[in-house]
């Protein structure tokens, strides 16, 4: 799967924000979207889900224009992870989870006996089996976190756009949500994400896309986009890269992006580049 926007401009109304931007992702890569309020980030996902029309430019899903999909074939390819969800009813969570298969099910028909196998598969893979039975307004919002990617992935997708996935949730779910997302890539999915954490462009290996306020698209790898220049000007912060060395030899350096509070950003050569975890 790759999905390419070529010269992409998109808003509302005669209010252009998003305006003449290129970039591409790929099977098997996170794509990572960076970048303060206000620059399109979710104006963008909306353009892709089909929920706003491109003023300019097109949206390419394998060579094939998204202007050409019926609603039915995007959600068989394109599967959604929003921020946060309630429902209406308490539906178990796997209700929830089988609720994924709506778009391979057809008019007036009823989840099969493989559909639910394929929910209970789904929540297997992320390791949260044991909340099926659960009701699922009554779930703590790390686990609910997981049900959604796991409602997602019953769609079967191709590409998988996650909007904020670790927002509100605590420092331990944000973890385990990452290492699901950067797993899901291993294993072949597509996976576009919004975040307001620059570590977790290095946490999950991404590529990186850094939009900005009447400023080109950066786009490279999370080492080549995330730096110290590069966020002092994105978010007006001062900042400071510092790696963390791994545990042993077949653990990696880990980078952090540390904020300094100043009152107003300013170039200095930073002291220190490394950060010690010995005693």
């Amino acid at each position: 799967m790759k999905l390419e926007l070529k010269g992409l401009s998109s808003g509302y109304g005669e209010r252009r924000v998003i305006n003449d931007l290129s970039l591409e992702a790929v099977s098997g890569e996170v794509m990572c979207l960076l970048g303060p309020n206000g620059v399109g980030k979710t104006t963008l996902f909306k353009t892709i889900l089909g929920f706003i029309t491109p003023q300019a430019g097109t949206i390419m899903l394998d060579d094939r224009n998204i202007r050409d999909l019926t609603r039915r074939e995007m959600a068989q390819v394109i599967a959604y992870v929003p921020q946060a969800h309630t429902p209406p009813f308490p539906f178990s969570v796997l209700d929830v989870v089988t609720m994924g298969r709506t778009a391979k099910l057809g008019p007036f028909s009823s989840p099969t006996k493989k559909d639910v196998e394929l929910s209970r598969a789904a929540l297997e893979r992320l390791g949260v089996s044991f909340l099926a039975e659960r009701t699922y307004t009554e779930i703590s919002g790390g686990e609910r976190q997981m049900v959604l990617i796991a409602r997602a992935l019953t769609q079967e997708p191709q590409l998988l756009i996650m909007d904020e996935p670790t927002s509100s949730l605590d420092f331990g779910n944000q973890v385990r949500v990452l290492q699901v997302v950067r797993r899901l890539a291993e294993q072949g999915l597509c996976i576009v994400m919004t975040t307001h954490v620059p570590d977790h462009a290095f946490l999950t290996s991404a590529r990186v896309a850094l939009l900005q306020a009447d400023a080109p698209v950066m786009v490279g790898s999370a080492d080549e986009i995330v730096t110290e220049e590069a966020m002092n000007a994105a978010y007006g912060v001062t900042v400071r890269i510092a790696t963390v060395p791994g545990d042993g030899p077949d653990e990696p350096e880990v980078k952090a992006c540390v904020p300094l509070l100043s009152d107003t950003p300013h170039d200095r050569t930073p002291q220190y580049h490394t950060v010690s975890t010995a005693p």
